[in-house]
């Protein structure tokens, strides 16, 4: 793998996720001020929307990328874990963390728990030295050694490529597009009007229409950036761990397990379904594809990825035979 060129084009992807935010966010402070609150932009008086949109829409950018995990750790509810624990299954994966630290070159990672049964797992932050890996009780009480170290892997392979700090930005970025399409629907009835009647059902119409846009294309967005951002990478991401591991089955293992004891994951979103070794919301069917699979899916179809990783693991075992 390509770990370099991986970085190179996640850093370019969560450039332009940042630009097409603050292009939405600048559109609704223009339509707020031009068509809404009757303000002649080019002539005066000030443009308070859109300074205001200047402003929030560049605290958010930099909020999600300084302190996106932090955001997207707190929605989960995931808890730092205790290095003085002595919960055996705790002490074995801050063990697993430090291994596969060292095999994928990557800094030591803050490590987390969920409080959930489902079996699952993300790494979040911005680049590999402010990176957190987070997972689940149910992952914990359901792997064995080999398979949590093949799904930590996983994981280290999102920190090594870059992929937490694009996955991260768009989980923060999509909740802020949904917070203000509400944001604009509700002040359309209760924000004052500058001009004559009929500029106010003008723009009254328009931040309506806007506001009902941006409801309705936020999710589709979500879903399409999500799988831009998730699918292939989840391959790459498996690739990543038989590399650490040199043991592809245990992944192929890890995620037939996650595949047969699935149950809803509570704090889990839309926002953030992306983010995981597998969707938390949306109980896995199998090897769906094709145009509108991919299209409403954040990660490949397990089962093909569990195909994969088993054929990996017989042509490492068939060429293993062969030096001897």
């Amino acid at each position: 793998m390509d770990f370099f060129e991986e970085q190179r084009e996640n850093r370019r992807a969560t450039l332009i996720l940042i630009s097409v935010f603050l292009f939405i966010v600048l559109s609704m402070g223009y339509f707020i001020d031009h068509f809404y609150l009757g303000f002649d932009i080019t002539r005066g008086p000030f443009p308070f929307a859109t300074a205001l949109a200047i402003i929030v829409a560049s605290g958010w950018a930099m909020t999600s990328y300084y302190s996106g995990d932090t955001i997207v750790l707190g929605s989960v509810g995931a808890v730092p874990l205790d290095i003085s624990t002595a919960d055996d299954k705790e002490k074995m994966l801050m063990d697993v963390v430090r291994e596969m630290s060292i095999a994928s070159g990557n800094p030591m990672p803050f490590v987390y728990i969920m409080p959930s049964d489902q079996a699952n797992a993300f790494a979040t932050g911005r680049d590999p030295g402010h990176s957190s890996i987070a997972v689940t009780r149910g992952l914990l009480d359901r792997m064995d050694r080999s398979e949590l170290q093949a799904v930590v892997a996983h994981e280290m392979g999102h920190i090594k490529s870059h992929d937490i700090q694009t996955m991260t930005v768009v989980a923060v970025l999509l909740g802020a597009i949904a917070l203000m399409s509400d944001w604009l629907w509700r002040i359309s009835f209760y924000a004052p009007r500058k001009s004559g009647k009929s500029t106010d059902l003008r723009g009254t119409l328009i931040v309506l229409l806007v506001a009902l846009v941006l409801a309705i294309i936020a999710p589709i967005l979500g879903q399409i950036i999500a799988m831009t951002v998730s699918r292939e990478r989840e391959y790459a991401a498996d690739a990543a761990s038989v590399e650490f591991t040199r043991n592809p089955l245990a992944l192929a293992s890890a995620l037939e397990k996650i595949k047969a004891g699935f149950v809803p994951m509570k704090n889990a979103s839309r926002g953030t379904a992306h983010m995981f070794i597998v969707d938390p919301l949306v109980r896995i069917s199998g090897d769906k594809e094709g145009f509108w699979a991919d299209l409403f899916a954040t990660h490949p179809p397990i089962d093909k990825r569990i195909a994969r990783l088993k054929l990996s693991g017989h042509e490492i075992v068939a060429q293993g035979y062969g030096k001897r």
